[in-house]
This record gives structure tokens, C-alpha cells and sequence, in this order.
């Protein structure tokens, strides 16, 4: 006995999302198809919104598969082959199994002119740190353009006190920031006129952060690189670039970005990355952040990484569109039903998406608390946990996460956190399918 599924069009979204075509060859199996449908795993407000988002889902398969070209194309020039999954012990001499072919494919895919790409890398921040003592040094100044940056940053800068355990305050590097026009966006009039004879870096926040606003477009990073050009060709600019990658078909350096960095345990690890970062952009400015990383005459020619862990990172990359892709619906997703419950969305639903986060201001402690022990009962992992509200090294407030990833921390599988304070904004990540999104927000609205 044997039942056949078929989709009612041949695209890759039937024009009724939910509805199929059913063959079958006996009654019996008739019936467990249509109780099947009938037992439908999301809530009314879940299906409604996905049948709304069907043009939007299409555009994201078709960004999926431009990114997918593009990649493909870079592992195919570099002749990746199994050999490249070999790894290292040691000091990881010479091409270290796989390391440099590796770091050649994701500049490529970036449009840098260099790359590293490695597990030693903490976390973003610490690939991001690792760019900012690159370009700057005593009396230098370092102006933020994207207003406020994230949170885990402010001990890095010294806007928060680092006890002095070597912020760049503490290296006499001074400060600056120009604050967010009144729509959310950057201040354009402001940064016309923002550089001083010092300011050696500006610093370009992709992602909304912990902040309320728009994310920032690939082009009006490239708009803002220019206006600080030409008042200095000589500023450098960096892009922090978590949550950004593969949303857009072009990446920062292809704009003028002197240097990008983030983590592999957000968009490009693809959701198998166990670790790592990266920072990727020019050549010399490349190989100072591996010299902060490592040390003076050490640079990009060492350290090693474990087979296993090599693997991953090239799986993981080649997957990351396809993941990246699956976040962003998830996000549209998330924003159509929260939207239709009368609550704030940041970005708002159906427009273009820069990045993988997706706000809901949920205006009171109580329901961030339940939406995120929401998230964490729908998770596959630690399920049965309740996530509790404390103080996170980096953080300035008090944050909930609720992440039930198979990676630690992997914000690119499924997850959401916040600030507890006002106005109790959650932000939502990643997610390995859209369905996911679909099955959690049916707890959420029961929660909340």
C-alpha cells in the first residue's frame, strides 16, 4: 500500500501554500492524508500569513540561489576537494589542511581581497576587536556612524568601563558617535561634516543590534563609505557584518569596505560551524587582525584546526545561503503575525530584509519572559529548561536568551533574546526552516 504527494504547480511554492494534491490507491490512505491536513500543525493566524507571503517567499528562493551561483563558483576555483578536510595539529604550518584554501573562498565569495577564517576566533565581538586594534592606535579616534553599537562592544571601546583590562580607551584611543536620524536611519546630513583631522576609523554597524531601527542596505553602507571618502580617503572603515551575510547578493567590501568581521555561529557557518569568526577585506589590514589574533611575525600562516572542525567550515558555508534564506522567512513570518496581533515590528512586514533579526517590541517584561520560554519549549534542544532573565558577560542589562541550538549560542539555527527594559523589545534569528518559525509562533500566541 503506497500514497504519492504531489505539488499542485510546478514551482517551488504551490499558488496555495498549504493545499496539495493528493494521489492515492486505496481509500484507507485517502483518509490518513485528509485527517493529516485537517490536523494541520499551525495556528489559523500561522496560515493565514503564510499564504499572504508567497511573492516574498519566491524573491528569497531567488536570492538563495544567486548567493548559492556564487559560492559554488568560489569552491570550483579554489578545487576544494576532500583533502581540504584533513586539518591540523600543532602550530598548523604551511596550508594546514584546508586553512588557506578556505580563507581564498571566502574572500572571494565577499569580494576582499583576503580573508581569515578561523576557529580561534571567539566570537564576533572578538573577530570585530581583532579588526578595530588593527586600524587604530593612541590618539586616534574611532567614530561610530550607526548611532549606538552593540552591547558587547561597549567594554571593547571603553564607553563602558573595562576596569582597565585593555579597552581602546585605555590604549588612548578617543571616541565618538553620530546619532540616528529621527527615522531610524543613518543621519546623512550629519555625516557629511562628521569626520575630524584624527578620526582614523569609522565604524559601521550592519545589523540593528540591540537598538530600534532599520538595519542598514549593502548600498547605503556603500552611500556612507563614500561620504567619509571624500572627507578623508584615508579614514578606514569597518563593517561589523553579523547577521548580514548572504542576505543581499553583494557583501560590504564590494562597496569600498576596508575591512568586514563577524562570527561563523551566525549566518556563514551555515548552522554546522562549531566556532569561529572572521574578518575579511584588505590584504594588509587582513593580516594585522591576524596579528592581533596571533602575534607580531606570527600573521595568518598558523594555527591549527581539527579535521572535523574543517569540514564544517566549508560545509557550513556552501549551506549558509540556503539558512540565511530560511531566517529570512522565518522573519517575514514573524513580523506578519506578530504585525496582525497589534504589536510594533522592526523591519516592518513584507519589505526587503538586511539582515537575519527581526524585532517585536512586546511592551512589557511578563510577555518577553513568555515569548522567549515559548521559544525555548518549542527548541529541540533543552526543551524542558526554562530560561531565566540575568546578567550576560558583555551586557550591560539584564538579558534573557531562549536557544535550544545543537551549536552554543548558534543564533543562526533558532533563537530569540532581550534586554529586559524598556520598551521590552525581543529579537528573533535563524531558523533552520520557516516551519519552524510557523510551529513556535503557535506557542508564542498562547503565551503571550
Amino acid at each position: 500500500m503506497m500514497w504519492v504527494l504531489s505539488c499542485a504547480t510546478p514551482t517551488a511554492y504551490p499558488a496555495h501554500p498549504l493545499k496539495a494534491s493528493i494521489s492515492t490507491v486505496t481509500t484507507r490512505s485517502s483518509s490518513l492524508v485528509s485527517a493529516q491536513i485537517r490536523d494541520h500543525p499551525f495556528v489559523p493566524e500561522v496560515v493565514k500569513a503564510v499564504d499572504s507571503l508567497y511573492s516574498e517567499f519566491r524573491a528569497v528562493d531567488n536570492l538563495v540561489a544567486c548567493n548559492t551561483s556564487r559560492i559554488l563558483k568560489a569552491f570550483q576555483r579554489a578545487r576544494v576537494g576532500s583533502h581540504h578536510f584533513g586539518g591540523s595539529t600543532g602550530y598548523g604550518h604551511d596550508e594546514a589542511g584546508g586553512r588557506e584554501a578556505l580563507d581564498q573562498v571566502f574572500a572571494e565569495i565577499v569580494g576582499a581581497e583576503s580573508a581569515i577564517v578561523r576557529s580561534q576566533f571567539f566570537s564576533g565581538t572578538h573577530a570585530i576587536t581583532c579588526a578595530l586594534f588593527a586600524f587604530l592606535r593612541p590618539e586616534d579616534e574611532l567614530l561610530a556612524v550607526a548611532g549606538a553599537p552593540y552591547d558587547t562592544l561597549e567594554e571593547v571601546i571603553g564607553k563602558r568601563d573595562s576596569h582597565g583590562l585593555g579597552s581602546l580607551k585605555d590604549f588612548g584611543v578617543e571616541y565618538r558617535e553620530v546619532p540616528l536620524a529621527e527615522n531610524g536611519g543613518l543621519d546623512w546630513e550629519a555625516l557629511k561634516s562628521a569626520l575630524r583631522p584624527h578620526t582614523k576609523c569609522a565604524l559601521i554597524q550592519r545589523s540593528c543590534g540591540y537598538s530600534w531601527r532599520r538595519s542598514l542596505s549593502v548600498d547605503e553602507i556603500g552611500t556612507a563609505i563614500k561620504i567619509i571618502k571624500m572627507q578623508n580617503p584615508k579614514c578606514l572603515v569597518m563593517v561589523d557584518n553579523c547577521y548580514g551575510e548572504f542576505v543581499e547578493i553583494v557583501e560590504p567590501p564590494m562597496v569600498g569596505a576596508d575591512l568586514i568581521a563577524g562570527s561563523l555561529i551566525k549566518n556563514p557557518g551555515g548552522t554546522i560551524a562549531p566556532c569561529g569568526g572572521y574578518v575579511a577585506g584588505r590584504k594588509h589590514w587582513v593580516e594585522a587582525a591576524a596579528t592581533r589574533l596571533s602575534a607580531p611575525g606570527l600573521g595568518t600562516d598558523c594555527g591549527s584546526t581539527p579535521g572535523d572542525i574543517m569540514r564544517a567550515f566549508f560545509q557550513g558555508l556552501f549551506l549558509s545561503p540556503q539558512m540565511v534564506g530560511e531566517a529570512i522567512k522565518g522573519s517575514l513570518l514573524i513580523a506578519e503575525v506578530m504585525a496582525s496581533k497589534g504589536y510594533k515590528v522592526q523591519p516592518l512586514p513584507r519589505v526587503p530584509r538586511h539582515d537575519t533579526v527581526q524585532a517585536v517590541q512586546l511592551r512589557s517584561r511578563k510577555h518577553l519572559l513568555a515569548f522567549c520560554e515559548a521559544v525555548q519549549r518549542s527548541s529541540p534542544v533543552g526543551s524542558f529548561t526554562k530560561p531565566i532573565a540575568g546578567t550576560t558577560p558583555g551586557y550591560a542589562s539584564e538579558v534573557i536568551f531562549a536557544d535550544g541550538t545543537f551549536i552554543d549560542g548558534s543564533t543562526s539555527e533558532l533563537s530569540c533574546d532581550g534586554p529586559l527594559r524598556e520598551p521590552f523589545t525581543v529579537f528573533c534569528q535563524g531558523g533552520t526552516h520557516w516551519t519552524q518559525w510557523g510551529l513556535v509562533l503557535g506557542e508564542v500566541l498562547k503565551a503571550i
